[in-house]
């Protein structure tokens, strides 16, 4: 389960329903044309994506065990959370349109807060990717949100996520335990950055 960041803001309840507001009517399109929020009719596409160990074993927030049902249960939930301001799942469909990755936004309106995961298909990893889309996303979730600070969690092996959100800018705050969907514990590398720190793609 997503936890808010380390860095406690201080946020007027007018930023904090306007970040909620922004999460209910936000078009995922205008983020990327191929990227929509996922619904029950995803819920296939999203099982065989996320069966791949190579795509959903670093993650620690995925329900556990990756079946039909746990899935199906994801996407219901997302989408209330959705409507509570709090939560956008998003998936990702190439040019045969194919779902080839998937995104989680979790926001915290009263700390002005969103902390970002994901993944993409196994074939399109260590191709440069998922990079760019990490830059593009967390450039996005700033201007569209209006959240002024974004965290990020990763496993303390997962060597390629930790240099590109280093890459990024992110400062590395030590480490936090991630607390999974079955209640187990993952200890996490933890990083932070704030909007007016931000220099967005290509800085």
């Amino acid at each position: 389960m997503s936890a808010p960041p380390k860095t406690v803001l201080d946020v007027p309840e007018a930023e904090a329903e306007a970040i909620r507001h922004a999460v209910r009517r936000v078009d995922p399109a205008t983020l990327d044309g191929g990227r929509r929020l996922a619904g029950p009719e995803d819920v296939e596409a999203l099982l065989d994506l996320l069966s791949d160990p190579r795509v959903s074993g670093p993650i620690y927030d995925l329900p556990r065990p990756i079946t039909a049902e746990s899935v199906a249960a994801w996407v219901d939930r997302c989408q209330a959370e959705r409507e509570r301001g709090e939560t956008l799942l998003l998936v990702t469909r190439d040019a045969e349109g194919q779902v080839s990755g998937y995104s989680k936004i979790s926001v915290w309106p009263d700390r002005s807060a969103a902390e970002l995961a994901g993944a993409i298909r196994a074939d399109r990893q260590s191709a440069g990717q998922g990079g760019a889309g990490a830059w593009r996303t967390i450039d996005w979730m700033f201007e569209t949100l209006g959240v002024r600070l974004i965290c990020l969690t990763a496993a303390l092996d997962n060597i390629r996520s930790a240099r590109l959100i280093e890459a990024m800018g992110f400062q590395r705050l030590g480490e936090r335990d991630a607390i999974a969907e079955d209640g187990s514990v993952r200890a996490s590398l933890y990083w932070e950055m704030s909007r007016d720190a931000w220099r967005g793609p290509g800085a």
